[in-house]
């Protein structure tokens, strides 16, 4: 089995067990230990992995860090484990602390689900204030994977490592910078456009004025993006099934169904939602003429919601424990996600359904 898939393995037994998880060593035993097994080294093997590793802290001897992995009997990476609903934020001092101490070039902070990974790029043997990897266990994407594959034992190199981690990390600090532009844009970032394309001077009435356009542009160029990937995506599947052969008793009721843009970019929003919760490759749709249903398992008796996108106004129909339906007016898009709790309850009820069966 590979990294990818061992993950997910983990990620689906944090999701199930996590409010079974009452304290901090639990949390080590059930997530972070798995996790460090992932990796490639063997946690009961104290020339690999020392749990509660001791690091004397100027006059504090006997001081502890959670584990610590050695290379050649030399500590190469430190782990600090917090219980896994606790806000990592507050504990980074600790880790620091540890790190300051030691020789290990590299620091983890985590509480089972979060992944913190620091390095000493600014300053020799001090550890950076921001991490150059953080990752979700629960959302972990292909690219991070890649990264943790670098820390894999097999794999593990500190120089290359380190190469990579300056690049990550000015990498993730720009992703933020542009996040918090385009969903808060600052005063600066929306004179730089209105100055190339209002020919007056720039008074504050009209940099408000013009916060507004940005934003909403913004907003609009990326659902244009996703529209044209979305055409093109379904252009293509269409030249594939133009080459197969289709029933003539159904060839008139197909005819009638288009599964619109809108419809998709809709199905991709609940999938983002419901994937908290179960695989996404299980989450799929059917387009009726009527509306557009979205399934768990792709089962008819599963629906999770129904969108009806082709009238005057956008609906999102929602089935409870008795399947009856209850359809709840959106205007943007992103109002779906007003409605994650509902939609991710009625996975959970499917699941719990077949648990029971």
């Amino acid at each position: 089995m590979d990294l990818k898939d061992t993950l997910k393995q983990l990620s689906d037994r944090v999701l199930k067990l996590k409010e079974q998880i009452h304290t901090e060593e639990a949390t080590k035993t059930a997530f972070v230990m798995p996790f460090i097994q992932a990796l490639g080294y063997d946690v009961f093997n104290p020339l690999e992995v020392v749990p509660e590793f001791i690091s004397d802290i100027g006059t504090k001897k006997g001081e502890k860090i959670d584990y610590a992995i050695l290379k050649d009997t030399i500590p190469t990476i430190l782990i600090e484990c917090k219980h896994w609903n606790q806000n990592l934020d507050v504990h980074d001092g600790q880790l620091l602390r540890y790190f300051h101490v030691s020789r290990a070039r590299f620091g983890i902070l985590t509480n089972g689900i979060l992944y913190r990974f620091y390095t000493d790029l600014a300053e020799p043997n001090k550890m950076d204030e921001k991490p150059f990897l953080e990752f979700n266990l629960a959302d972990l994407r292909d690219n991070q994977i890649e990264e943790l594959k670098k820390f894999h034992k097999s794999y593990f190199d500190v120089d290359n490592i380190i190469t990579t981690a300056s690049e990550l990390k000015y990498t993730n600090e720009l992703k933020n910078l542009i996040n918090n532009e385009f969903t808060t844009p600052s005063e600066n970032f929306v004179k730089h456009f209105a100055r190339q394309v209002y020919p007056g001077m720039i008074t504050q009435k009209v940099l408000d004025q013009f916060t507004n356009l940005t934003r909403r542009s913004i907003s609009h160029y990326i659902s244009d993006l996703i529209t044209e990937r979305l055409k093109s995506a379904l252009s293509k599947e269409s030249e594939n099934n133009a080459a197969e052969p289709v029933p003539a008793e159904v060839s008139e009721s197909i005819s009638k169904i288009v599964t619109t843009a809108e419809e998709l970019e809709c199905f991709l929003i609940v999938k983002s939602i419901l994937r908290q919760r179960v695989e996404v490759s299980r989450i799929a749709y059917r387009d009726a003429q009527s509306y557009f249903s979205i399934l768990l398992d792709d089962n008819n008796r599963k629906t999770i919601c129904r969108l009806y996108l082709n009238g005057t106004k956008k609906q999102l129909g929602i089935f409870d424990e008795q399947k009856k339906e209850t359809k709840f007016e959106f205007l943007s898009l992103d109002d779906l996600f007003t409605y994650s709790d509902q939609l991710v309850a009625a996975i959970d009820f499917y699941e719990k359904v077949k648990e029971t069966v």
